[in-house]
């Protein structure tokens, strides 16, 4: 994650918009979008207020996925199914950096899957997922949006609470397969002497 910054901050500190570290409007402007930044965990994410989007979120808001782009009724949509799915779902904010109008956030969501959402049932599986959300905020609203955090470490924890659940339900597939394959065997010959 730091490599990311390490990338970056030259492209950001070459910014014509950033104003200088030592501006006493540069502090309160990092400020306030530390606090907007944070209205989306407090407020959104953790409490549910899904209408306090519309305070929080440009209306061209992008959220830049690795191989497509989102906008913010999709982003809503993806946060609404994981309240859904998780009803319990705690965000807890670490560390947070704020720079011209970016503002960087390392996050740890934790939940238990509780309650249906579309087509996933509730597994009881307790869910741990540390991620890292840089936002861009202009004129008190959110603009732009990169996350990242490891989706695979996710179906991981939910495999293994699962797993003796999976485990039976795979020895009931395969004994089910098994006893169709014997009744394919014993009632196909039958049926081929039948016809001749």
């Amino acid at each position: 994650m730091a490599f990311a910054f390490l990338i970056l901050a030259p492209v950001w500190a070459a910014s014509a918009s950033v104003p200088a570290p030592s501006s006493p409007g540069v502090a309160s402007q990092q400020e306030q979008n530390k606090a907007v930044a944070l209205r989306v965990f407090e407020e959104i994410l953790n409490q549910g207020k899904f209408l306090a989007a519309d305070e929080i979120y440009a209306k061209d808001f992008v959220n830049h996925g690795l191989h497509r782009d989102a906008g913010l009724a999709e982003d809503q949509a993806a946060a609404h199914f994981e309240k859904q799915a998780c009803p319990d779902l705690k965000i807890t904010v670490g560390p947070m950096v704020a720079e011209g109008d970016l503002v960087a956030v390392v996050w740890v969501a934790r939940g238990t899957n509780t309650a249906w959402a579309g087509w996933l049932p509730p597994t009881g599986a307790k869910i741990e997922v540390r991620g890292i959300t840089i936002w861009r905020i202009t004129d008190g609203k959110i603009r732009e949006e990169w996350t990242s955090f490891n989706e695979l470490r996710i179906v991981r924890e939910v495999v293994y609470q699962l797993r003796w659940q999976l485990f039976g339900l795979l020895c009931v597939v395969l004994i089910l397969l098994w006893i169709a394959g014997w009744l394919i065997c014993k009632l196909l010959p039958r049926q081929l002497l039948a016809r001749k």
